[in-house]
């Protein structure tokens, strides 16, 4: 088959499809308007999130036969779509769920241990101990919404603690060993901290807002390591100033570009202006699944799969 990349990758990708037979071709910045002009050569895609392939780009691509996202979530691509036109979909969320794992539990104990402020004024030669003070996470309950590769690789990463960990998916019979599956409520009940694993999809855009926060009984430590539009800021910065929310850790914010390569293009928004300034708050710039071992894992994902399907 002929396939064409959009998104540079591992070199394993290209290197390997080539040893399977297949041409490739690599185009990282030609126009959308140019790509739809010539997909119509190719069998195969490969993307990450450069721009959307919509209706309007499937239609020109006559003889795809799949589209790779290098990447866990397929938000990207009109799938429903693309599945009416017989086109396979694969993505590969066993690349870095180990990555996304680790990542939350590393945010998770920085902002119980307060290291990026205590970091941030010993170097400005502040020495405050009792200001930073910490928590510990033994004996806490972690609530868990989105229970799939990467709900699964933070509750795994979780066992050395001696904590409760809960989770709540839309699927039925998804926890395991490291997990309890209970409905929201519940979980909205016992939780003190609350990570989100969930893809984007209608239902989880703007999902945590007040009345959402509002509903939970202690107040709860937040964490996002999915997609930052499921988070409004806003009404973040309004439970953090109330402190029903007692601080947060975000790898993905709200006002993310679709390619999540750069934030804003133009003025910060006051909402997330509110954030920056905020101690119990920590960033990271959407790295939580972008290790040198991911790198290299999930471009063997995307050719395990293509080989699966095609040979």
């Amino acid at each position: 088959m002929k396939i064409l990349h959009l998104d540079s990758n591992h070199p394993l990708l290209i290197e390997h499809l080539t040893d399977l037979g297949h041409t490739n071709h690599e185009d990282y910045n030609s126009s959308k308007k140019a790509v739809e002009a010539k997909i119509h050569l190719y069998e195969g895609l490969i993307i990450r999130s450069r721009f959307r392939i919509d209706a309007g780009f499937l239609d020109k691509a006559t003889q795809l036969k799949f589209i790779g996202r290098v990447g866990a979530g397929l938000e990207n691509i009109d799938t429903d779509y693309a599945y009416a036109m017989g086109v396979h979909l694969i993505s590969a969320p066993e690349g870095n769920q180990n990555a996304v794992g680790e990542h939350a539990l590393g945010m998770l104990l920085s902002l119980f241990n307060k290291l990026t402020i205590s970091d941030r004024e010993v170097r400005n030669g502040i020495w405050q101990r009792e200001s930073n003070r910490g928590n510990e996470l033994d004996g806490k309950t972690i609530g868990i919404i989105g229970y799939g590769h990467m709900g699964k690789a933070f509750s795994k990463k979780l066992q050395g603690f001696d904590v409760d960990v809960l989770c709540y998916d839309i699927k039925a019979n998804v926890g395991d060993e490291n997990s309890r599956q209970v409905p929201l409520e519940v979980l909205q009940e016992k939780a003190h901290i609350l990570s989100l694993h969930v893809p984007q999809t209608a239902a989880t855009i703007n999902m945590v807002n007040t009345d959402f926060i509002s509903s939970f009984k202690h107040p709860f430590w937040l964490l996002n390591t999915a997609r930052g539009n499921c988070v409004v800021t806003s009404d973040l910065v309004k439970a953090l100033e109330s402190k029903k929310i007692r601080g947060a850790a975000l790898d993905v914010m709200e006002y993310e570009k679709s390619s999540f390569e750069t934030i804003f293009s133009n003025k910060t928004p006051l909402a997330f202006s509110s954030l920056l300034k905020a101690d119990n708050v920590i960033f990271s710039p959407h790295i939580a699944g972008w290790t040198i071992e991911s790198h290299r894992k999930l471009a063997q994902t995307i050719v395990d799969k293509i080989k699966f399907q095609f040979h």
